[in-house]
């Protein structure tokens, strides 16, 4: 906060008007007093000369740090250059504010003091006003004075709630008060009792802080279903689980297009605001990709860290990658998403210190010249190509050595490391968790053959889960594994039929496989885990798909027709070549 500057509604204004409000400046209160006459009418004199309200902020010491033209909502300080005192502290700073009319303070002043986390809102309701201005000047005086504050006692009164759908902050709203009766309050007092009430309250409900406490913010436009939607906020909501963070709650917002700046409007950003706030969230995550733009105006606007979708996922593959193949490409794809986010991320210019979205290798600090990013990817690159072309030399051996290799694909969490584990009897890393495998695995299978009923060998390779719209991010640095899919001779394509949108997850499996550069060869339809789902959706898929192979890799169910299938999958791969 630049010293002397005025906020707000500054359009004709003079500049002995200006100077008026620069001088407020240099006002100083006496530490425990919440506000003096002097400065009350001070307040209420300025604001009857330019006939609008105006807002001073003041620290505890008394001294005033913002001078704002405008209400309350319209001059509030934002999140990010509030003072960091923590979660059971309010921010040190107090709003005394002026308002034209003798009305109660509006519920968008209670809201911007719930935001800011204020020490308390004094509100002065002037005799005076515009009226008498345009009717040939006069000076204006305090008619009467509103204290509100945050509470947690259900039992002031009066009081109030804030109408917020997912928890309601109750505050304190006194009656009307004499300048007088205002003026002689203890506001030392006060700020202490309110402080030892919220840490009480903060201590109760903290459980693990080394877990993000997430607020999830869904955005449903006219050319999505509201069952996409839907089903889109529930994964995410596993994603946020599988990073290690926990969801505290939801927001939806229904718009016809997405704000350029903010993606959800500035009501919507207000709320989310709040919301953070009421809940103490320490991370609100999009479920849509947002613009370096968005991002900052987003984390300035709420005050803390801002992340969407594709950086939800690159930190959970962050988590996952155990070989150096994947800690290459998973650092070769966060540099490649964080290169254009590089500015303005947040007051200390970097976003090293743990949590969701700062995990793997980490972000270079953002002081960092971007051609030295620049370098490190191209060397990154270079890595991946000399992987790429070890793993085309070690297909082409099998290859030479006659041996048909299968890749197993589908979404992810669908059970194909499972499946491996159960056909091969292996022990590879199998969770019920999104991206539980993220290196490639391959295994050797012994089936029958299709004419004969012989012995043959076969090589199963498991590949990363696919989601819906795989970060491009994602796609590009892992093209060194995705072409296990191109390059097999045949695909096991996996589905997880006890999943509500099992659907979904065929056309998005299906959709990447297209995307290729090279279309990968013939695919056998498996589904998974029939012993969970009811009796409808397996109904409904054995007449869609009724070349399609059911199983429970969990239980066993089916196996050794798969078994069998496979190798008339191989016979058929030969028929071709």
């Amino acid at each position: 906060m630049s010293i002397e500057t005025i906020y707000g509604q500054l359009q004709g204004l003079k500049s002995n008007q200006l100077k008026q409000l620069q001088r407020l400046y240099h006002q100083r209160l006496p530490g425990d007093c919440m506000i003096t006459p002097e400065f009350a009418q001070r307040l209420a004199a300025i604001s009857t000369e330019i006939d609008q309200p105006v807002c001073a902020y003041l620290n505890r010491r008394g001294q005033v740090i913002r001078v704002g033209v405008g209400t309350p909502h319209q001059t509030q300080i934002p999140p990010l250059e509030l003072p960091r005192y923590g979660e059971g502290r309010l921010s040190g700073i107090r709003c005394l504010a002026t308002q034209l009319e003798s009305d109660p303070p509006r519920e968008s002043a209670i809201t911007a003091m719930a935001v800011q986390r204020l020490d308390v809102l004094v509100i002065l309701t002037l005799t005076g006003g515009g009226f008498q201005r345009r009717g040939g000047g006069g000076t204006g005086y305090v008619r009467e004075a509103y204290l509100a504050h945050l509470t947690l006692k259900s039992e002031a009164e009066p009081s109030g709630s804030l109408e917020n759908p997912l928890a309601p902050i109750p505050y304190y709203l006194s009656p009307p008060l004499s300048l007088d009766a205002l003026s002689q309050q203890d506001f030392l007092d006060l700020v202490d009792h309110l402080e030892a009430e919220l840490q009480g309250e903060f201590i109760a409900r903290t459980v693990d802080t080394k877990q993000d406490q997430v607020l999830l913010v869904g955005v449903k436009t006219d050319a999505i279903e509201l069952r996409r939607f839907e089903t889109g906020l529930t994964e995410l909501a596993r994603l946020v689980d599988t990073a290690g963070g926990v969801v505290l709650d939801t927001l939806r917002q229904k718009r016809s297009r997405l704000h350029p700046q903010t993606v959800v409007g500035s009501g919507k950003v207000q709320e989310i605001a709040l919301t953070v706030q009421t809940l103490g969230a320490s991370l609100v995550v999009f479920d849509r990709d947002l613009s370096p733009a968005q991002v900052r105006n987003l984390e300035t606007q709420i005050g803390i860290r801002v992340v969407d979708r594709t950086e939800l996922i690159l930190d959970i593959f962050a988590q996952r990658a155990q070989s150096r193949a994947g800690k290459l490409q998973v650092e070769l794809a966060q540099l490649e998403y964080s290169l254009p986010r590089l500015a303005g991320r947040g007051q200390a210019m970097s976003r090293l210190g743990g949590g969701i979205g700062t995990r793997g290798p980490g972000e270079t600090k953002l002081e960092t010249e971007r051609r030295s990013i620049q370098q490190r990817i191209s060397r990154l690159q270079q890595e991946v190509n000399q992987l790429q072309a070890h793993r085309s030399r070690l297909r082409q051996r099998r290859h030479h050595q006659d041996v048909p290799t299968l890749a197993i694909v589908g979404y992810t969490n669908a059970g194909k490391s499972t499946l491996l584990n159960v056909l091969t009897r292996s022990e590879i890393y199998a969770a019920d968790q999104l991206f539980a495998t993220l290196d490639p695995t391959s295994r050797r299978l012994t089936v029958p053959q299709a004419v004969t009923g012989e012995p043959l060998g076969v090589v199963l390779t498991d590949t990363v889960g696919f989601i819906h719209e795989l970060p491009p991010a994602l796609v590009d640095a892992f093209r060194a594994t995705l072409e296990e899919v191109s390059d097999a001779d045949g695909l096991l394509h996996v589905v997880d039929l006890s999943h509500l949108s099992w659907q979904g997850h065929i056309e998005s499996v299906m959709k990447i496989l297209a995307a290729m550069p090279i279309t990968p060869g013939p695919a056998l339809m498996l589904f998974n885990k029939i012993d969970q789902a009811d009796r409808e959706s397996l109904q409904f898929a054995q007449e869609e798909y009724p070349q399609a192979v059911f199983i429970s890799a969990g239980s066993g169910l089916g196996l050794e027709t798969l078994r069998q299938r496979i190798g008339q999958l191989v016979h058929y791969v030969n028929t071709l070549e």
